[in-house]
């Protein structure tokens, strides 16, 4: 295979500054080029720029833009990352890199003074909150000085609905402690207002600019009116006479004009007060494009350290929120633009579905997304197998991410569709159902592998008739542990869910009611606990579909990985994202696939081959017609014309297993002859063969127009106010460790509840 090359022009020590639409552009510092390869392993590639920048190896991060994209950077951290950008720049002959400085040891805001006597506006203690916040870690961020721009939009107010308890809606005001020397970020803002006449475009930006000259000057004020035509304000402390007064011109009624200031200050300055997070959301919301895990208390250091300003965690992280949304956009504006988007999507990529459900009162209620590039995929070239599974979302109305993935003929994840539903009920599967049944274009009986819940059931039956509903393995053995009402220890129990397991891949009857019996012997309650769950659904011997040994439903845990990263973004962003990754999964395996030489995938080779070395020790009988006799440790059957042998793992696996191979060398034919279609390299092309294609970046304010003939999308009910609970994802501990009396040695007490003591 080629190797490719690309020069790296790597840049530090300047600044990213945005342009006017929202892209970031890179300015001043040094250039060096460094020749890398997709042979080059990250750290080498790291060590040669330290080297080159005479800088710490362990306090850098290496960035990059996509090609056509530079509103969003992506961090380079280890070999795969190296090498998905020198792919991502394959048409190019050189890669812009941008080197950027980390510092360690950001001061512990732990001991921040929190007193009343700090605080010049404080009435009331407030009482400590619990926020719906994770907690903190000493992780600090890189040094990017603060103080950029105000995006100022000429609105007294910000539309940030935000999930705290009532109390804090009335929250402190901001706090500078004194000190004698000036923060050296605030000594830029000391000649922001110069005196009567000055001009200003708006009363948000006279307010802006305000705050910003009453920190650099260290005094506090307070308003005596403050309107939309007219503010009027004065020193907070008693008997300044420090007062300045601004309103509109007649003449323009927009511009705003100081018209009567007092500049003199007898106070000698006093605790400042910045009421309005708005302001800190100014502050960090450049810091915050570059860095989206700009935390809370990071942000607190830094206030302090740029501007001399005290905040407390609340403010800092209201402050990120309101950034947040100015970055992204709103939340309830996103809602509002599904319609637009779902149009947008089936109008670019056609084929595809999208589509979505409002509640009566017109809230979000649904949203189901299957691009015609998975879709035709799975039909094509993926197994007739689908896994299902949900994903509780963290966003601002949570909600649950339902998905349907298939397994590609390299055993990886496909993704095939999914869909946001405002909760995980009966009614919002069947919906999901319906959507997927319209969406693929098949006839073939489909395998569900999803949990065995009354609900899936009755929809998968109702919707794909003649199709098969395979329960997963892992939800099984939990519902098992929570049924078991006996007391048995951790040992007992971790030996019934080895058995069960044992059970559920053994590849013929007798073998499974073996096992099942060696779990009678250790509770009559687990046996009929499992002869009860529909063995039928998830024992492999029993199961009357073709599941390939795949047993658990959370195949899908790249939505997961997917979800996490975007779960905080408004939904059609979070949709993007979702369609981003689709759209880069399939274009790096079609570009692998094509440089593969084998009939089947890697995975499906290496199996083969496995099966293949067994073969020496196996003696070959013809009997009647297609059928053999082998004989080795076992005696098993082969029908050739079947593709069946009496272990049963050619049926279960697609492969042929080392008996059916020992004949198909007898009669000179090829093990790949006998392989399912589904594991050739022509298949695995097939599956990857489409594309999702972009959706324009499309100013979503056009989608105003376009809202009026459609039906309208507001946001969900609001979650319930505390932290969001969150779900695992992945094999979990079923087990909890049991009490054990010392005395008694009984289990489910202790010494000191010990009866037999008694």
């Amino acid at each position: 295979m080629a190797t490719k090359k690309i020069i790296a022009i790597c840049q530090s020590g300047g600044e990213f500054e945005t342009e006017n639409d929202g892209s970031l552009s890179y300015r001043g510092g040094d250039a060096h080029a460094i020749d890398i390869d997709d042979q080059m392993k990250f750290s080498d590639f790291k060590m040669e720029v330290a080297e080159m920048f005479n800088c710490s190896f362990g306090a850098m991060s290496i960035k990059y833009f996509l090609p056509g994209n530079r509103k969003t950077l992506i961090t380079v951290s280890n070999d795969k990352d190296l090498e998905r950008m020198i792919k991502f720049h394959g048409d190019s002959i050189t890669a812009d890199v941008y080197i950027v400085m980390e510092e360690n040891g950001a001061d512990d805001v732990s001991n921040m003074s929190d007193s009343r006597s700090s605080r010049t506006t404080l009435s009331e203690a407030v009482p400590p909150l619990e926020l719906p916040l994770d907690v903190v870690d000493d992780t600090t961020q890189p040094n990017i000085p603060l103080g950029a721009p105000l995006d100022i939009d000429g609105t007294n107010h910000i539309d940030a609905h935000f999930n705290l308890p009532p109390e804090v809606l009335s929250v402190r005001p901001l706090s500078v402690v004194p000190y004698e020397k000036h923060a050296k970020a605030a000594e830029q803002w000391q000649d922001t207002i110069t005196g009567v006449g000055q001009r200003f475009s708006s009363v948000h930006e006279f307010r802006e600019t305000l705050r910003k000259y009453a920190i650099a000057h260290q005094f506090a004020f307070k308003y005596k009116k403050n309107d939309s035509h007219r503010v009027t304000v004065k020193c907070k402390a008693e008997g300044c006479p420090w007062r300045i007064h601004a309103s509109r011109l007649s003449a323009t009624q927009l511009s705003i004009c100081i018209k009567t200031m007092n500049p003199t200050h007898t106070c000698g300055g006093s605790a400042v007060t910045i009421g309005h997070q708005s302001w800190v959301a100014g502050i960090i919301k450049e810091k915050l494009k570059i860095f989206p895990d700009y935390k809370p208390k990071d942000i607190v250091n830094d206030i302090k350290q740029e501007y001399g300003i005290q905040l407390n965690y609340c403010q800092a992280w209201r402050g990120k929120e309101i950034a947040k949304e100015q970055l992204q956009g709103s939340y309830k504006d996103a809602y509002s633009q599904l319609p637009f988007l779902c149009d947008k999507i089936m109008e670019t990529n056609p084929g595809s579905l999208a589509t979505f459900t409002t509640k009566e009162d017109s809230s979000f209620q649904r949203l189901f997304i299957a691009f015609h590039a998975s879709l035709s995929g799975f039909v094509q070239g993926c197994r007739p197998l689908l896994f299902l599974d949900s994903i509780l979302l963290k966003s601002k109305y949570q909600g649950i991410l339902l998905t349907a993935t298939a397994a590609d003929g390299n055993d990886s994840v496909f993704p095939v569709a999914f869909a946001f539903v405002d909760a995980e009920t009966n009614d919002n599967w069947h919906w999901f159902f319906s959507q997927l049944k319209s969406a693929l274009s098949t006839s073939c009986p489909l395998t569900f592998v999803a949990d065995r819940q009354k609900g899936l059931r009755e929809s998968i039956s109702e919707i794909f008739k003649d199709s098969y509903h395979g329960y997963c393995l892992h939800y099984l053995t939990e519902q098992l542990i929570k049924d078991l009402k006996g007391q048995f220890s951790r040992d007992v129990k971790g030996i019934m869910i080895e058995d069960l397991y044992r059970a559920a891949f053994a590849p013929r009857p007798e073998e499974f009611h073996k096992i099942i019996e060696g779990i009678k012997s250790l509770s009559l309650e687990a046996y009929n606990w499992i002869m009860q769950s529909e063995p039928q659904n998830w024992a492999n011997s029993l199961f009357q579909g073709a599941r390939y040994n795949h047993m658990k439903s959370n195949f899908g845990e790249l939505f997961y990985s997917w979800a996490s990263d975007a779960d905080e973004l408004p939904i059609t962003q979070m949709v993007d994202v979702i369609r981003g990754e689709i759209m880069e999964l399939i274009y790096f395996r079609r570009t692998d696939s094509d440089q593969w030489l084998t009939r089947l995938t890697p995975s499906m080779e290496e199996k083969l081959e496995k099966e293949s070395l067994k073969v020496s020790a196996l003696q070959v009988q013809p009997t009647t017609g297609s059928e053999f006799e082998v004989q080795g440790e076992s005696t098993e059957v082969v029908d050739m014309d079947g593709w069946d042998c009496s272990c049963k793992g050619w049926q279960l696996t697609g492969l042929p297993c080392c008996h059916a191979i020992a004949v198909i060398n007898c009669i000179g034919r090829s093990p790949y002859d006998y392989c399912s279609r589904y594991f050739s390299t022509e298949s695995y092309r097939l599956t990857y063969a489409e594309s999702v294609k972009p959706i324009p970046d499309t100013d979503w304010v056009m989608q105003n127009d376009y809202s009026e003939a459609v039906v309208t999308v507001t946001p969900p009910t609001r979650r319930p106010p505390g932290r969001p609970t969150t779900k695992k994802v992945g094999s979990q501990e079923a087990l909890k460790r049991q009490l054990q009396c010392s005395k008694c040695k009984g289990l489910g007490h202790n010494k000191a509840t010990c009866k037999e003591l008694l």
